[in-house]
């Protein structure tokens, strides 16, 4: 069984062993309009920079709520992973294999209860990505979205228990990138079925798989978690103390099979990061789980839904996370809100600012 402090070291080093072919990087000439390209700029940071807890992880969301696709195939997907690599991601994550009726790959369950064919096996392909840049694959479990109907969240189990054993036959023991699972329930407090929930399905992913690790990424129901009213703010926010006891509960029932935590970092405000991070902290280390932030890349602050977010409300959050003592950062999600390649122009002015900080 693999001891759950070390998964992402083995992640980090095979990241640092594989080849990577260059990418994004601009030589002298001309852009598309027939303006001279000048290297030599680069912008005057009047902050410390390479002060933050880089992001070393990312969700791949192809089965999307509320994002659009970008309908890109291997070859934009092959580009991707290689842009991700050449700014230090090691650790790539399906967000979902299924999400309702549309799902990632051809399950023979899934389809027998009506769920659409895919043009494309994507775990197979992120998985061999995954082998070929040296990073780890973790697969996000089905949501048949009866959770968000119904606030329960024990649905969820009686379909993973034959998709979980489907693709540990399929690809878990095919790919050296096969690291671990993602279950995919995102919760905010004490919800209905959670913590049975978690507990069974993460036992079946350890089970299946020789203890390969599991994690979760909650959210704070903090001032900015607001659903699909309108509005960007809401007065009835968590307190500290209340998420404290709350998740107190949930991490003691749900530590024995769940490894790692990444809270959702963007339903709060920016001067209440540290006193949220730092309990996360505490509670993720008082039950033995690693502490991760999924540090968002899109902007809540924002009345369009959803838009790359602004470099500094990203730093913010990053050096935050460092202070606090956290154990790795992922992000919701690289391809949208930070490639270069992505439909949103902003994102790769993000991924250029991001490497500006970090001195990448």
């Amino acid at each position: 069984m693999e001891n759950r402090r070390s998964f992402l070291k083995k992640g980090v080093l095979a990241a640092a062993a594989a080849p990577l072919a260059a990418v994004g990087c601009k030589g002298p000439g001309k852009d598309k309009y027939g303006i001279e390209l000048d290297s030599s700029i680069h912008s005057s940071l009047i902050v410390p920079s390479n002060n933050a807890l880089p992001i070393t992880g990312t969700f791949l969301d192809e089965i999307s709520h509320d994002i659009p696709h970008q309908n890109w195939g291997e070859a934009e997907w092959d580009r991707d992973f290689r842009y991700m690599k050449a700014i230090g991601i090691n650790t790539v994550t399906v967000i979902r294999c299924g999400y309702r009726k549309f799902i990632t790959y051809p399950s023979p369950y899934l389809l027998k209860k009506g769920c659409y064919m895919p043009s494309v096996d994507l775990i197979d392909m992120f998985c061999r990505l995954a082998d070929k840049y040296g990073m780890t694959f973790m697969l996000g479990l089905y949501d048949s979205g009866k959770y968000w109907d119904t606030g329960d969240m024990s649905y969820e189990v009686e379909a993973n228990k034959y998709v979980i054993d489907e693709i540990w036959e399929r690809y878990g023991s095919k790919y050296r990138s096969f690291g671990g699972w993602y279950i995919s329930g995102e919760i905010s407090r004490a919800t209905r079925g959670a913590i049975e929930s978690f507990r069974t399905m993460g036992r079946q992913c350890k089970e299946v798989s020789d203890g390969l690790p599991t994690f979760i990424s909650p959210w704070i129901d903090g001032k900015k978690a607001v659903m699909g009213s309108g509005k960007m703010t809401k007065e009835e926010a968590v307190s500290v103390a209340q998420h404290e006891k709350e998740w107190n509960e949930i991490f003691d029932g749900i530590h024995e099979y769940v490894d790692a935590c990444a809270f959702q970092d963007g339903h709060i405000d920016y001067d209440e990061l540290d006193a949220f991070f730092s309990v996360n902290k505490k509670l993720a280390d008082r039950y033995g789980i690693e502490c991760w932030t999924n540090a968002e890349t899109f902007d809540r602050d924002m009345p369009i839904r959803f838009l790359p977010i602004k470099f500094d409300k990203l730093r913010l959050k990053l050096e935050a996370a460092k202070r606090c003592g956290y154990d790795k950062a992922i992000t919701f999600e690289f391809s949208h809100f930070m490639s270069p390649q992505s439909a949103y122009p902003q994102a790769g002015h993000l991924y250029d600012r991001y490497r500006e900080y970090f001195g990448l």
